[in-house]
């Protein structure tokens, strides 16, 4: 039997919620893994014989983060467009029409390059799971071909075919939403465990965006959304109705939408990368977590609006712009991420969950937000394997 000991660790992060503590912390503890599992969790002292060993040194000992919001497949760089919205161009979503060209144009074995180097940059600094969308192909091919590669490197993939609008439709919105449900979907659903819609203004307005997702869950896709970022709108409550696991930005809430999401079971992901680079308002994490919202934080990850693979800057800022405890940050990045994906084999670090876990060069996740920017990753393991 393959297993790997754990011990001396100075603070195991479970997310067992024994106690009322929803971290689960313990202190001295151990981990056992076995056959990329956890087979074992309890006080160092008692812990068991293993084949190998690590000793943490009393270094804290969390779950891999769960980006559940990111979005991989491209080619390009919209860097200039960063730099004009930093001297005061305000954010419209219109880039993505660019990295749409730049992508068509690129090969796939540049594409898959591309996710390569991002998902080892994510994995560096801690995050084990992650969900890739299409999304900027926009064409039968090219959207089967970006979740072709995406599954490659994950198995949360996300069909995002109805992210705008592409060119060639730009006065014929009613053909494209009728592409996107028919041979778009049919090519693109073999690769994709969701689908996922824009509903924004100068996006997918509300009628188009339910047909997409009703069209999605006809095939077995489950729903995902792309919600009230840019201001409000009818996303969040169309979310919930058709039961989304998870909508997405949350930014400009009514009390409706809040008390909608309470009522539900979908999750809030939060994507506080996306307002530090386009300097936007943060959504307001304290009033959701205070309504019973479970809420979750992803990087959001893409070239143009917050090009960024770093779960601990955002579980940073989520602690110093939205109103979220250093524990709660660290919940929504971890076991936040997995209700948001629908999974309970990861973000945990309980007997059964997979051994997805990082040794931090700090003993304590406090450290997370406490040194923002610096990389506190000593470890990574990925299903019991160091990374």
């Amino acid at each position: 039997m393959n297993s790997l000991l754990i011990d001396c660790i100075g603070e195991l992060v479970t997310n067992d919620g024994r106690g009322g503590d929803p971290l689960g912390v313990r202190r001295d503890a151990a981990l056992l893994v076995e056959d990329g599992r956890v087979a074992w969790v309890g006080p160092a002292r008692y812990a068991p014989a293993a084949g190998r060993r690590v000793d943490a040194a009393g270094a804290a000992v969390l779950p891999g983060f769960v980006d559940s919001h990111a979005h991989l497949v491209f080619a390009g760089d919209r860097a200039a467009e960063f730099a004009a919205r930093m001297a005061g161009e305000p954010y419209t979503g219109g880039g993505i029409r660019t990295t749409v060209g730049a992508t068509r144009a690129a090969s796939d074995d540049d594409l898959r390059a591309t996710v390569g180097r991002l998902r080892a940059e994510m994995r560096r600094q801690g995050t084990t799971t992650v969900e890739i969308k299409s999304g900027y192909g926009l064409s039968v091919a090219d959207e089967a071909r970006s979740l072709r590669i995406a599954a490659e490197f994950t198995e949360d993939t996300t069909f995002l075919g109805a992210h705008v609008v592409p060119a060639e439709y730009a006065d014929r919105p009613d053909d494209y939403v009728g592409l996107v449900c028919g041979p778009m979907l049919a090519a693109a659903a073999p690769y994709a465990r969701w689908i996922d819609v824009f509903c924004e203004r100068g996006a997918f307005d509300a009628d188009h965006a339910r047909a997409i997702l009703t069209c999605g869950q006809a095939v077995g896709l489950g729903v995902r959304l792309h919600a009230n970022q840019l201001g409000p709108g009818p996303g969040v409550r169309l979310g919930v109705e058709l039961g989304a696991a998870s909508v997405d930005h949350c930014t400009h809430l009514t009390d409706a939408d809040v008390a909608a999401l309470a009522g539900s079971e979908t999750v809030a992901t939060l994507l506080p990368g996306a307002e530090f680079s386009t300097r936007s308002p943060y959504p307001d994490a304290r009033r959701l977590l205070d309504a019973g919202v479970t809420v979750a934080l992803a990087t959001d990850c893409n070239p143009g609006s917050s090009y960024t693979s770093s779960m601990p800057f955002c579980v940073a800022l989520a602690v110093r712009e939205m109103g979220m405890t250093p524990a709660e940050a660290v919940w929504a990045a971890t076991a936040g991420g997995a209700a948001a994906l629908r999974r309970t084999d990861v973000g945990r670090l309980t007997v059964g969950a997979r051994a997805d876990l990082v040794v931090l060069d700090a003993p304590t996740h406090l450290h997370l937000a406490y040194r923002p920017g610096v990389p506190l990753i000593r470890h990574v393991l990925h299903n019991g394997v160091p990374r």
